[in-house]
């Protein structure tokens, strides 16, 4: 390295300049990369972690700056994410070589924070190798791989600020650490097993405090555990999961009596792909996530029946009854893959249930006190370890419609990863909605989503919304000047954004029209363009105070039209209709003008007692608040077809019926069913279209009456669906001009409803813009609540 001569002109020639680099640029090896580069170009300098983001002054000659500054962006680390490059000139200095610096804190820090990341290749293959120092580390991790979002306790991103910071390092972990030649040069996370975090096993004691287990290898007695049948709660980067044998029918069964499951479908964890390519089609974009550096849960389509081969596992019927998916992971943490067994490691479990550790409708645990006590009526013993884990983050969901990826879940690996918005916003904070809770934080042009939080109904996950509401603050250096919400006079998160309001305005959001803001806003989509907004789901708070649910709205972020909607149904005992989608569909026959005749199912269903108590509710209107929910039709043709009539999980009917659809393979099935679309009285008059489904229903009523198998009814019923969005977009146009499209709402989680309205509006021109990065359900409300309260709030 040289010292830059003092000589004229040489000195011309010379360039000193300060880059600023912002982005996701801490924690992914982004100084040692920039260390190199300069080093490689005799450039002298140091680079420095900022709250900003990294910092780096170089000097040398003018081509070799030149070089420097346009390799950041065009070679950076593949699990960096640069977003802009500033360069300002500086006056040269005297000096040699190039260091890395301590890190500068600033009191607003804009840098981003690296998400969770699955174990790199390099670290799987110390962990296997008998000779490497760290084989067989729980913890094994590089500048690639490992935990970031979930031990990060401040900025700038350096070990102090991370939840290691209790860790000291040994002297060949330290020395690795300073060496820029080193794949672990300033990783935070860097341990192995002489300073790392210790892994313990506690076993269940009857009526008292788990014990240690007391041997000396608690990964081999997990495994011996786990083929008999235990459940284990496993502590993992975000939370713990609660494990078991998948093939184990007696483990998979306690484990969803104990967690109160009902039927919802568990996910798998795989060796790998080749362990589950038997039960499930894997396209090359599923293959692409299940193997990346995220690691996902994906959403795969079943195959039926399953094929069996010998020495093949094949789970027990119990992990995802009814469901026309599998949900797959594969090990994605050191723990992991030594759980599911290294080669040459003697036989064990190869396939795992793996789901959050909670009982349903809680957050996930992350303290290990409270782990020890909230989980003790779930596990038969806990495989824990000693680095605290700073924010809660479940496994992201995904799945692939149309060759395209859909975010169900956003969390791990995706969470904090900001969105580009169209147009800026006033530092905001919108809260979300109560179910599948997600909040998000902007400032500008960057929307930072939280990951999933849950449903806001308990206690403790109100907690977790306040922890984890704190710690994006920090990290992103927001300060909320406007607060955003859900209409919903009794959403607890619209309750939580009044009381913490402080002076501050909030702006109660219509929920609908947050959900085709949000799909606006990942589209990029600027001020001013109108689109027909379609929005299926379960409940929202209307305007009028039903319960809307199948809307068609003409939206912008400033505001919407109400186009169309569902015809309005009596929706009888609010959530007994939910869980009892019998009683939905006898709702809807009651609105339809259909008698309750013995042999349909869902009549047959329904206990004689409550059914006669229902046809009073209904004649009477006691206690039915008027729904023009699609979500609540798919519950009630599921039950009058005879598919489910009790619902353990949210939108089990639903699911169910779209399973039993594509087992039946043709797409019309002959004779289709239709809806009737409804025009006001007057032209003159501002109603909007309504889409009545009485003759859909009495089309499915003749069809199971008449013996046509669940599956055929089904199919005709999700073309009926995709048949109505044409229609009303088609009239949507030919009044208003308008041309694209937004497919939005937990209803279009359905792929094959999805795909059908996606598929259809192309072929009549239009443009459709669906979700993708941010989830279509509630979990996507929040970016949309605050794109819409900044227009409100400049109004």
């Amino acid at each position: 390295m040289r010292t830059v001569p003092s000589d004229t002109a040489v000195a011309e020639e010379a360039q000193r300049r300060r880059v600023t680099v912002r982005g996701v640029v801490q924690g992914v090896g982004f100084r040692p990369f920039l260390y190199g580069l300069a080093t490689d170009l005799d450039l002298a300098g140091h680079v420095t972690n900022t709250g900003d983001g990294v910092v780096a002054e170089v000097q040398g000659a003018l081509s070799a700056v030149e070089q420097f500054c346009d390799g950041i962006a065009a070679q950076a680390p593949s699990a960096a994410l640069v977003e802009s490059v500033e360069h300002q000139l500086l006056p040269l200095a005297d000096g040699s070589g190039f260091t890395i610096v301590a890190s500068r804190s600033t009191e607003s820090p804009r840098t981003l924070v690296s998400p969770d990341m699955a174990t790199c290749a390099d670290c799987l293959r110390e962990l296997a190798d008998p000779a490497d120092r760290r084989h067989r580390h729980p913890f094994i991790t590089c500048t690639h791989c490992g935990p970031r979002f979930t031990i990060v306790t401040g900025l700038p991103y350096d070990r102090a600020h991370t939840t290691m910071a209790g860790f000291p390092m040994c002297p060949d972990c330290a020395r690795e650490y300073a060496d820029p030649g080193d794949r672990r040069f300033h990783a935070q996370p860097v341990a192995c097993p002489a300073c790392g975090p210790r892994l313990r096993l506690l076993l269940a004691a009857p009526g008292g405090t788990p014990l240690p287990s007391g041997g000396d290898d608690p990964i081999a007695e997990a495994r011996a555990l786990l083929a008999e049948g235990a459940v284990l709660a496993v502590k993992g980067l975000g939370g713990y999961h609660l494990a078991c044998d998948a093939t184990h029918a007696g483990a998979v069964a306690a484990l969803r009596r104990r967690k109160a499951r009902g039927d919802k479908p568990f996910a798998l964890m795989a060796r790998n792909i080749a362990d589950v390519e038997h039960l499930v089609h894997i396209g090359p974009e599923e293959r692409d996530l299940l193997t990346g550096s995220v690691r996902p849960i994906v959403l795969l389509r079943r195959r039926t029946p399953a094929p069996t081969a010998t020495g093949v596992p094949v789970p027990s019927d119990a992990v995802a009854p009814g469901s026309p998916d599998l949900g797959v992971m594969l090990p994605y943490t050191p723990l992991h893959h030594l759980l599911l067994g290294l080669p040459g490691d003697p036989a064990g479990p190869g396939l795992l249930v793996m789901t959050s550790g909670n009982t349903s409708g809680e957050p996930i645990v992350t303290d290990d006190a409270e782990a020890l006590e909230r989980l003790a009526h779930l596990a038969d013993a806990w495989l824990t370890h000693d680095r605290p884990i700073q924010v809660p983050c479940d496994d992201s969901v995904l799945r692939v419609c149309d060759g395209e990826r859909v975010t169900v879940r956003r969390a791990r690996g995706y969470a904090p990863l900001p969105v580009t918005l169209p147009v800026p916003v006033r530092p905001t904070l919108a809260v979300g909605g109560d179910l599948k809770n997600a909040f998000c934080l902007a400032d500008e042009r960057k929307a930072w989503l939280s990951a999933h939080i849950g449903d806001m109904d308990d206690l403790a996950t109100q907690l977790a919304f306040e922890r984890a509401e704190r710690q994006l603050e920090s990290i992103t250096g927001v300060r909320p000047e406007l607060l955003a919400s859900d209409r919903h006079p009794g959403y607890r998160s619209g309750r939580w954004a009044e009381r913490h309001a402080d002076g501050r305005p909030v702006v109660r959001v219509q929920h609908h029209h947050a959900h085709v803001a949000a799909v606006l806003a990942e589209h990029g989509l600027d001020d001013g363009r109108t689109v027909i907004g379609v929005a299926f789901d379960g409940t929202g708070y209307g305007d009028d105070g039903a319960v809307w649910g199948g809307e068609i709205l003409l939206a912008d972020y400033a505001g919407y039209e109400r186009f169309a909607h569902l015809g309005y149904v009596p929706l009888p005992g609010g959530d007994a209709a939910v869980s009892r989608p019998y009683r939905m569909a006898l709702a809807h026959l009651h609105a339809a003008g259909l008698a309750w005749t013995d042999d349909l199912p869902c009549v047959a269903a329904c206990p004689p007692d409550e059914r006669r108590v229902l046809a009073r509710q209904l004649a009477r209107g006691l206690n039915c608040v008027p729904t023009s929910s699609m979500g609540r039709l798919f519950d009630a043709v599921s039950s009058l077809a005879g598919v489910c009539h009790r619902a353990g999980y949210e939108a089990q009917a639903a699911i169910e019926l779209e399973a039993a659809a594509r087992a039946a393979h043709v797409e019309t099935h002959g004779r289709g069913y239709a809806f009737a679309m409804r025009t006001p009285a007057s032209a003159s008059t501002p109603v909007p279209l309504t889409a009545d489904a009485a003759p859909v229903l009495a089309a499915v009523a003749d069809d199971v009456r008449a013996g046509t198998p669940a599956g055929v009814v089904a199919a005709r019923f999700h073309h009926a669906v995709a048949g109505l969005v044409r229609t009303a977009c088609v009239l949507a146009r030919e009044r208003h001009a308008l041309s694209t499209v937004v497919l939005t709402g937990g209803v279009f989680a359905n792929v094959l409803l999805s795909s059908a309205c996606a598929e259809g509006l192309r072929k009549d021109g239009f443009t459709v813009l669906r979700p993708r990065e941010v989830p279509p359900n509630d979990g996507g409300l929040a970016l949309g609540q605050l794109m819409v309260a900044g227009r409100a709030s400049d109004g």
